[in-house]
């Protein structure tokens, strides 16, 4: 208890921001995670894992289900990405097969999504487990799909991050959370230098193995 009474407590003062140790430390493991996978780098995931973590304490300390939940979502899916890339990789010859999702696969994730938020936020509601809960179901969704995108080795996981992070920055800032919002501006040009990298990655010759070829049997 006294450790995430630590982690919650104020590290210091930015931009009339007060800085909690969590949010600080979480996102700065999630920047870590963010710049390994632009370089496909399968250490994204435990990297990640870690900034799960420690944001899920950050959350909790402001009240906000959703983003609680959507920590937890970052450990499960960092799990199974982990799995994922190592498999992937190992069937490739050791390179990261990416692809852009197909116009169906597209459409049930941005489906899912939308379908997803209704239920959590009605469910946020009903409970009065966040004080936001239409933005908090959004992040915790959204973050979700895109996790899932990027574990598919998909180019439209960032896009599912941009999304995700224009509802965050306002909610972060709103809940207390001023590091966050502030580190979403550095999240925001280095999704779009990770956008880019992938996508010229898909035009580029690649190994015909698919990331999760069988990972469905």
């Amino acid at each position: 208890m006294s450790l995430l009474h630590d982690l919650n407590s104020q590290a210091f003062v930015a931009f009339g921001e007060h800085i909690k140790w969590s949010d600080m430390i979480g996102n700065l493991f999630g920047l870590a995670a963010l710049a390994l996978g632009w370089r496909r780098s399968v250490v994204t995931w435990p990297v990640q894992l870690l900034s799960g973590v420690v944001l899920a304490a950050a959350n909790i300390s402001v009240h906000l289900a959703g983003g609680t939940g959507k920590q937890l979502v970052v450990i499960a899916v960092s799990l199974w990405g982990w799995s994922q890339w190592r498999r992937g990789s190992a069937r490739a010859g050791g390179e990261l097969r990416i692809r852009f999702a197909t116009w169906s696969e597209r459409a049930w994730l941005v489906l899912g999504t939308a379908a997803g938020t209704v239920a959590v936020a009605e469910l946020f509601q009903a409970y009065n487990l966040s004080w936001a809960p239409w933005p908090d179901a959004y992040l915790f969704v959204g973050t979700l799909a895109a996790m899932i995108a990027q574990g598919r080795g998909w180019v439209e996981f960032w896009f599912a991050w941009l999304a995700v992070d224009l509802v965050g920055v306002p909610l972060a800032f709103n809940s207390g959370l001023g590091f966050s919002g502030l580190i979403y501006i550095v999240y925001f040009f280095l999704v779009i230098a990770g956008m880019r990298s992938w996508w010229l990655r898909t035009r580029t010759p690649q190994q015909s193995t698919a990331v999760l070829e069988g990972a469905a049997a």
